[in-house]
């Protein structure tokens, strides 16, 4: 798949037409879908998705299966290996499936004999399924598999029964060796659990013990024929299943040309239907494909937009006109435009239906060329302009007068007298090759060769000047305005900048600004700079900063900030000392730890001093006495 497709969404489509699909061997061959480029094949490749999907319409959906299961088997089984009973279960289920779908292609015969006609490429694999589900269910193999291996079975149940009665015999006269009353198997032997200290004594061989040791499990000397003889019956049981596995695997090997027919027949039509579900799912229909030069499309939509919001698409191009130059409004739907065409003609040209009116005819591009979006590359230092250009210049090396050019706002990104001569230039080149192209601009000087060109056609989107909001709807024959001012004044933008845009763009940019317009509001700046501290400056602090006291590297609280000769007095563990600015280092500031109003007396002050304040604040008291300690001195 090349970028062109991958720009369009064509692999978001292969991706949707996958899910549609039930094997992954289907899903691997659509994987590889790519537009065909003969005509004849294309047209029957939709006309086949156009009868698979009227025969679902009319019968349901068919009956398709996996088939990797059933190939890795049948790889197996014609390499002379054993299929287990799982994977001889899985091909009866494909072979009972095959036969489904035979009947379902039976009953399409009247909806569409060429959709029946693939039931004679389908074997009969009644016999081949018979074998197996006679034989096997999922993980065993049946008694009815063989007389002998019935008997065998028989023999087995009668020896382990007759072995339980034994045991059962024992655990009833020896109650006071065992550790418990039960019947248990060690290692695929029937044993019964013993006490310890009775090992010695009682009849038989330990088997196994138990984790604390206390319990030995015993098999009763009793019993040990009986068990030699139940491991020959278990061999002989084996020797059967394994003869008969061999048997159906065999089988299967015989059957491998008619289940390789059926698994490549199922695939081929997993696919096709594969592509009638995705029709279904998007509401398409087929369209009329031509090798004329040609498109037209009606009532078209982008098949990966809301089917309930997108604006349908109108448009025709034709000989002897070549090109279509689409002007109008930012967002107002000219790339989606250009995606459409393209997208719809990739998938018509893959035999897919597209969603679209009666009457869409789709002109058959051996290639289709796109410049879309943004092709900026930093890994390859490439600018917006430089990533363009080296893509049209691919572009214009690779197509032909029967490819179909989609270019998005060719020549922008540059100065704009260069890139208008860029964008003439190239779409001069493309109109001499007689190819079809798209081309979108905003440019005013590539309107007006449009306009004045002979085989370009000049289109618009339109635009509500009323309501300022696009239509989505393209217009043909109208050159459009891009209405950038006033798609900024829907957004939001300030009157002021309108005013002064229109007046720039109607007069030029030398024209002087209105007197009287109001400016903008300018936000107040958010940046914390650093602030560089003259001769003698220094950190004064605050009451209640959060301090760290070096080079002890403790934790402080700053009781009085630093006077002139760079003092501080800090609270540290308790008490409250005097040091140098330099000493102390700003952690969080007392504003981010404290409400404005907080009473720093709570931090500072003792419960006396609080309070003595309190008591001095509604009367004279003179026992009542504030102490404060710097250190060990009282001030």
């Amino acid at each position: 798949m090349t970028q062109d497709m991958i720009t369009l969404g064509f692999d978001l489509i292969i991706e949707q037409l996958q899910n549609q699909a039930v094997s992954q061997a289907a899903r691997r061959k659509l994987a590889e879908t790519e537009p065909i480029l003969h005509e004849g094949l294309c047209r029957a490749r939709m006309e086949e998705t156009t009868a698979a999907l009227y025969v679902m319409e009319n019968t349901g959906t068919p009956p398709i299966s996996e088939t990797d299961g059933t190939e890795t088997g049948l790889i197996q089984a014609a390499q002379g290996g054993m299929l287990l009973p799982s994977q001889l279960c899985s091909v009866a289920r494909f072979c009972a499936t095959i036969q489904r779908l035979r009947r379902y292609l039976q009953n399409a015969q009247t909806w569409s004999a060429g959709i029946a006609s693939w039931q004679t490429e389908l074997p009969d694999l009644t016999g081949l399924e018979d074998d197996i589900e006679r034989s096997v269910r999922e993980d065993t193999v049946l008694d009815d598999a063989s007389p002998a291996l019935r008997n065998l079975r028989r023999q087995r149940e009668f020896t382990e029964q007759s072995i339980r009665e034994k045991l059962n015999q024992i655990l009833f006269h020896h109650k006071k060796e065992l550790a418990d009353s039960y019947i248990t198997q060690r290692n695929g032997i029937f044993v019964i659990p013993v006490q310890k200290r009775f090992q010695g004594s009682f009849p038989g061989h330990a088997v196994d013990t138990s984790a604390k040791g206390n319990t030995v499990f015993m098999e009763p000397t009793a019993v040990q024929a009986l068990r030699q003889e139940l491991e020959m019956l278990l061999i002989e049981i084996d020797t059967e299943e394994r003869r008969i596995l061999w048997e159906l695997s065999d089988r299967v090997a015989a059957e491998e040309t008619p289940l390789r027919d059926a698994i490549r027949v199922m695939t081929d039509l997993d696919i096709l239907f594969a592509r009638a579900k995705l029709s279904m799912e998007m509401k398409a229909r087929p369209v009329e494909l031509t090798a004329e030069r040609r498109i037209r499309l009606v009532n078209a939509r982008h098949p990966l937009l809301d089917p309930d919001t997108c604006v349908p698409l109108n448009l025709e191009l034709a000989l002897p006109d070549s090109g279509i130059a689409v002007t109008g409004p930012n967002t107002g739907g000219k790339t989606v435009c250009l995606k459409t065409v393209g997208l719809l003609t990739l998938m018509a040209q893959s035999g897919l239906h597209i969603p679209c009116g009666e009457g869409t005819v789709i002109g058959l591009m051996d290639r289709v060329l796109c410049d879309i979006g943004d092709s900026q590359s930093i890994s390859q230092n490439l600018s917006t302009f430089s990533g363009h250009m080296t893509n049209v210049i691919r572009i214009l090396e690779e197509c032909s007068r029967e490819s179909l050019v989609l270019l998005d706002e060719l020549g922008s990104g540059t100065d704009p007298a260069e890139g208008s001569g860029l964008a003439a230039a190239i779409l001069e080149e493309l109109l001499r090759r007689g190819c079809f192209f798209l081309v979108t601009t905003h440019d005013p000087q590539i309107k007006q060769w449009a306009e004045q060109t002979e085989h370009v056609v000049s289109a618009r989107m339109a635009f509500d000047r009323e309501s300022l909001m696009p239509l989505y709807r393209l217009e043909l024959g109208k050159s459009g305005k891009s209405c950038a001012i006033e798609i900024a004044r829907r957004l939001g933008m300030d009157e002021g900048l309108l005013s002064r845009a229109r007046q720039v763009a109607d007069q030029g940019p030398d024209t002087v600004p209105e007197p009287g317009r109001k400016p903008m509001r300018i936000p107040a700046g958010r940046l914390q700079r650093l602030r560089e501290k003259a001769d003698g400056d220094f950190e004064r602090f605050t009451m209640g900063d959060s301090v760290l006291l070096l080079p002890d590297k403790k934790n402080a609280i700053v009781y009085q900030p630093a006077d002139d000769d760079g003092n501080v007095i800090i609270q540290f563990q308790g008490k409250k000392i005097t040091v140098r600015h330099n000493r102390l280092k700003l952690l969080v500031p007392a504003a981010q730890l404290y409400p404005p109003d907080y009473d720093f007396s709570i931090i500072f002050d003792t419960v006396a001093n609080r309070k003595a304040a309190h008591t001095m604040d509604r009367k004279f008291d003179r026992d009542a006495v504030i102490i404060h300690k710097e250190g060990n001195k009282e001030i």
